[in-house]
């Protein structure tokens, strides 16, 4: 038997961006706000980030995760762990399975915030066999930090970039010797981003550039990978564990469920600057939108979403079409990527991250030196913004959002390209 239950906001996903849009809606007096988790502790990832370098005073992960726990169930919210979001029924309605069966929760508004995950290596599509010992990050620092487990003695991690360190920080902590890290960019691409292993507090390692794991090796256990440079050449490097960082994609297969539309850039829900998807009364904030910013931007996303469901419950119209926002090569893709020029005054443009002291996220595929951003609509010229500095592959590249109100409703779409 299904028990049903109604709150005012329903939060899914306990991470930073979910934790921070229940304490300041709890806060404000939204109603009954309830996080669901489906871990068995809240708190995201930072839960399993043993580093320093989160929030203002550059504490560990888990410390900064307690804070967040602590904030929300102060300010009055319900947070729910062992719970998981199975499936919808109806468009504000979600069945869920936990420690206390099954239920199902009818909210005035839902903010999905289910984070991201890492591509692993059958989705990566590297051949070979299955041998125990391939990890990506997530797994790692959750076998390290979580359950204590025994990981190898000698580690390759595939990725060059700050969760990359990420990786090598855990394995250090559980005293793996690290062979290299490998990657498929150019040295100029990923060299400076080696200046993160000092956040993480390790030294550096072997980088081998412009290659990539053709194979893994070993029966029963990991033995080795095969490296496969550009030009073909090929060498084996002996290790009993791989571990697979970076190439993020947000976890959107509840949206997905939903019929929550999708952006086919970001791969996750597609949202306006108030974080209002599609789907009336269902809103999508942090690294589920948008994969991947640290920690602090997917908390921010989390303060500034609380506005627009603040709106939303006072009884604010939901706009009823919104202008897609897309980019050009070499960008990738753009967060938020609708622009709702109707949206109630002060929804847009103060609570949004398009707005005055907000933000769009872009990322690019390829290192670009001091771009100049140019927002066009139908050939008009909306902005232009020079970033005055190097922009790597996985690193944040940001756009003012003061241009948003500039938008016609009844233009095309909204266009982001390099000048």
């Amino acid at each position: 038997m299904r028990r049903q239950r109604h709150v005012d906001v329903l939060v899914v996903g306990a991470g930073p961006a979910g934790l921070t849009a229940a304490t300041r809606l709890a806060a404000s007096g939204a109603g009954r706000v309830e996080v669901l988790e489906r871990e068995a502790r809240p708190g995201g990832v930072p839960r399993h980030c043993h580093h320093g370098g989160f929030g203002r005073w550059g504490v560990t992960g888990p410390q900064y995760a307690e804070s967040l726990v602590e904030a929300a169930l102060g300010a009055g919210a319900a947070v729910r762990t062992g719970v998981s979001a199975t499936g919808w029924a109806g468009a504000m309605s979600l069945d869920t399975t936990g420690p206390h069966g099954l239920e199902r929760i009818t909210a005035r508004a839902v903010v999905l915030a289910t984070g991201a995950r890492e591509r692993p290596r059958t989705a990566r599509l590297v051949p070979g066999t299955r041998p125990a010992g391939v990890f990506t990050t997530g797994e790692l620092q959750q076998a390290v930090h979580v359950y204590r487990q025994e990981i190898g003695t000698r580690a390759v991690i595939v990725g060059a970039e700050p969760v990359s360190y990420a990786a090598l920080s855990a394995l250090r902590h559980a005293g793996v010797e690290v062979a290299a890290l490998v990657t498929e960019e150019a040295r100029a691409q990923v060299s400076p981003v080696r200046a993160a292993a000092a956040r993480f507090g390790v030294a550096r390692v072997p980088l081998v550039t412009g290659a990539v794991v053709a194979e893994l090796l070993g029966r029963g256990r990991l033995s080795g990978v095969r490296l496969r440079r550009r030009d073909g050449r090929e060498r084996v490097l002996a290790c009993d564990t791989v571990v697979f960082t970076g190439d993020f994609v947000p976890d959107h297969e509840l949206a997905r469920r939903g019929g929550v539309l999708l952006d086919p850039g970001t791969r996750g829900p597609a949202v306006d600057g108030s974080f209002r998807t599609a789907s009336p009364g269902i809103f999508a904030v942090g690294n589920g939108v948008h994969a991947v910013e640290p920690a602090r931007v997917a908390a921010e996303e989390g303060v500034r979403v609380a506005g627009p469901v603040r709106a939303h419950l006072a009884g604010a119209g939901w706009p009823s079409g919104a202008v897609p926002l897309v980019v050009e090569s070499p960008l990738r893709w753009v967060a938020p990527n609708r622009v709702a020029p109707g949206a109630p005054a002060g929804a847009e443009v103060a609570e949004g991250p398009g707005g005055p002291g907000g933000r769009f996220v872009l990322r690019t595929t390829e290192a670009v030196l001091r771009p100049l951003l140019v927002v066009t609509q139908d050939g008009r010229c909306l902005h232009r913004q020079r970033v005055r500095r190097r922009v790597l592959p996985n690193q944040g590249l940001y756009l003012s959002g003061s241009w948003a109100g500039d938008v016609d409703a009844g233009g095309g779409p909204v266009r982001v390209a390099v000048g």
